[in-house]
């Protein structure tokens, strides 16, 4: 349904279609959901008054999240609200590992109900869940990497304006997409050291255990299973299970493998340490190159991701340690930080938030690890949770 509304009754989460009143003064880029408050508040300033709007392709933001107005309800409410839904889809994950095990049906509308939820996040507010997916627990890996992989895609396909409907059905695929890992023995699929080539089949295989799984859940959408299907495919024609080629692999299957492959470099697992997002990127953009991944994309996931992602953590040349609170847009390279920890003393210390892109004397050095410094994202949150 098509209304025409009042700017002061426009809120997050509608899809704009067009300014209609003042009438031919304004012209609209593209149309698109509103992703955060500062567009709203862009057009009052400008003096737009009325715009068109599309309900049937709005979502509405759930009404037990207030909408953010500053950062002191960032790390307190926000982040713990997608704490709990990063914590519940994981539950579901375990009970989807634990029936794809035992060759019972998948409870899909759990996991609809789950992706929703973190659709209707990432809309509200897309920082808090990109922070979120920093506090991993290393040896919970196998349960937390497709829940990872879910939000990933999902901010992805906001970034690059996707029909909402189409982000449940890329949601729902990238939650499953790994369910055939269950099939694979522990052994190799915990193993420390460099496959062997045979054990590396046996991996493999658990694209196409995937795929088997997830055809037999009733009312799966083809677009869900496309996207388990195409998740290890390279556009070389080395992926696997099928080794299609670049003609044949989507648009939504190249994304997955982005998504899926910057979450594998990002997470620390019991028997490695992640990259920083950094060097993740770097990694993307060579797999690119090598006509692995698809190039446009990958740079249209860092855009999307920003140069230094929210919640990563980021070395000052002031010789502080500070996490990543939201981007720049105008300028990428110098986000808005906040200031936690003292290399000096090796201490934390209550910090000012700082807008880098306003200031000389505080630039970041690095993109970091918390490892680097034997701290962990449990302790970080915790303190600037008290301390917000």
């Amino acid at each position: 349904m098509i209304v025409e509304k009042n700017l002061s009754e426009v809120c997050i989460g509608m899809y704009l279609l067009d300014i209609t009143q003042p009438k031919g003064k304004f012209q609209l880029t593209e149309p698109g959901i509103i992703k955060n408050r500062t567009i709203i508040e862009g057009f009052k300033a400008k003096g737009i008054e009325r715009v068109l709007i599309d309900l049937s392709k709005s979502i509405k933001p759930p009404a037990s999240a207030p909408l953010k107005k500053n950062n002191e309800t960032f790390f307190q409410q926000e982040v713990i609200k997608a704490r709990l839904i990063f914590d519940q889809s994981k539950t579901i994950q375990k009970k989807l590992f634990h029936d794809a095990e035992n060759n019972s049906p998948l409870d899909l509308k759990s996991v609809c109900n789950i992706t929703d939820q973190s659709i209707e996040l990432v809309f509200n507010n897309p920082d808090a869940l990109a922070c979120v997916l920093n506090i991993r627990n290393k040896d919970e890996y196998l349960l937390e990497h497709s829940v990872a992989v879910s939000v990933l895609i999902s901010m992805f396909a906001f970034h690059l304006n996707i029909d909402t409907d189409i982000v449940r059905e890329l949601a729902v695929g990238a939650f499953l997409h790994d369910v055939g890992k269950i099939k694979v023995p522990d052994s190799i699929l915990n193993k420390p050291g460099k496959l062997t080539d045979s054990e590396f089949e046996i991996m493999k295989s658990h694209a196409s255990h995937s795929i088997s799984i997830i055809r037999k859940t009733p009312k799966i959408s083809l677009l869900s299973l496309e996207v388990v299907s195409l998740h290890h495919e390279k556009l070389n024609g080395g992926g696997y299970p099928k080794g299609v080629k670049a003609d044949n692999i989507s648009r939504y299957g190249r994304m997955i493998a982005i998504c899926d492959i910057f979450d594998a470099l990002t997470s620390s697992r019991c028997y490695k340490q992640g990259y920083a997002q950094v060097k993740a990127f770097s990694i993307l953009r060579s797999l690119a190159e090598s006509e692995h991944l698809d190039a446009l994309l990958v740079d249209q996931f860092i855009q999307c991701m920003g140069v230094y992602p929210i919640g990563a953590i980021v070395q000052l040349d002031s010789n502080k340690l500070a996490i990543v609170e939201s981007h720049n847009r105008a300028d990428p390279i110098r986000p808005k930080v906040r200031p936690f920890y003292s290399l000096g003393p090796n201490l934390f210390a209550v910090e000012d938030n700082l807008d880098l892109s306003a200031m000389t004397e505080a630039q970041i050095v690095k993109c970091v690890r918390a490892d680097d410094f034997n701290l962990n994202m449990e302790q970080i949150m915790a303190f600037l949770a008290h301390e917000g």
